[in-house]
């Protein structure tokens, strides 16, 4: 089984909690619709459960607009190969009410699923595409990009065959865990996701834009966040003004952490990344971050305490103080 992160990457660091937390204001003119939002602290993480979780590796989430939707990625017996694409859904969002659990997760099929390693889903906002990696025959070396897509985004087992994303995007190198950016301000369709040498650490997150051929060219590293360490596993806020990735950079409280940047727009470079602190990260992998489209919940995988096994998925959460929806 490969798993999106190394277990063998420990640090004995703290770091610090992140504070309420404030979105840059963009240039006048380039409004987005969390501009000026304000949130509280991030609450202590809280396992997502059964159905969803099992003594397996669960992981690599993803959230729909609505936030009904989970897509993840899983090992667990019954599936179709290595680790399979699943998702899950729930009738509401409300993390308090019994009723708004997820229920029995669906295996996404033949179509969509091999018998070799397809992970790390990310639905597009409209609800039509899956993007997610792939290590199936036919790609470019080592794990690839690909997408999916279908007409009906109420139709679970609706998704097309993927397509590879192709050269202008995937290499001989790992490509991984997509996070599909589409920019109102400009019209740009990004693509962020992690790259480095095929089955190695070194991973730093890099930007691809979609062309007026319809292709992602070549990815370009977004230097501001990459160091000479593990940088990995971004999610955009909606708006693209916030940020949150994976990294084992020093400072945080061990093995990968959730760190978070912001900017002031889509069009400026990121901030100094920071820990999302002890209260959010433990002394393990806390990794694959998914922000919901409200900005309110965080979902993400960890081996922490309190695991059913493996990988579980764990979601924290924080309270919209002020902005506009």
């Amino acid at each position: 089984m490969r798993v999106l992160c190394t277990a063998t990457l420990i640090l004995a660091l703290w770091g610090c909690a992140d504070s309420t937390h404030s979105v840059l204001a963009p240039p006048a003119g380039r409004v987005s619709p969390d501009a000026v939002a304000q949130f509280s602290d991030w609450s202590v993480p809280v396992n997502v459960g059964a159905p969803v979780n099992t003594p397996f590796f669960d992981q690599g989430e993803s959230l729909s607009k609505d936030g009904l939707q989970l897509y993840y990625a899983s090992n667990q017996p019954g599936g179709v190969g290595d680790a399979d694409l699943y998702v899950a859904r729930r009738a509401c969002t409300d993390l308090a009410r019994p009723a708004c659990a997820w229920q029995t997760p669906v295996n996404l099929g033949a179509t969509v699923n091999t018998s070799a390693f397809d992970a790390a889903p990310r639905l597009s906002v409209d609800g039509h595409r899956l993007y997610f990696t792939s290590t199936r025959p036919g790609g470019f070396g080592g794990q690839d990009l690909y997408v999916s897509r279908r007409r009906d985004k109420e139709d679970d087992l609706g998704w097309q065959a993927p397509v590879n994303l192709g050269p202008g995007i995937n290499t001989a190198n790992d490509e991984s865990t997509p996070d599909v950016f589409e920019d109102d301000a400009t019209g740009a369709s990004q693509l962020y996701y992690g790259a480095g040498p095929a089955n190695s650490a070194a991973v730093d997150i890099y930007v691809s834009t979609l062309g007026p051929d319809g292709d992602y060219g070549p990815g370009v590293p977004v230097a501001e966040l990459n160091t000479a360490f593990i940088e990995r596993m971004p999610t955009l806020a909606r708006g693209g003004l916030e940020m949150f990735f994976a990294s084992n950079r020093p400072g945080g409280s061990g093995g990968l952490d959730l760190w978070t940047a912001t900017r002031a727009s889509t069009s400026a470079p990121w901030s100094e990344p920071v820990n999302l602190g002890p209260t959010v990260n433990s002394a393990v992998i806390d990794a694959r971050p998914a922000i919901s489209w409200d900005g309110t919940q965080l979902y993400f995988q960890s081996p922490r305490a309190g695991s059913l096994g493996g990988f579980d998925l764990f979601v924290t959460t924080r309270v919209k103080l002020t902005g506009s929806e």
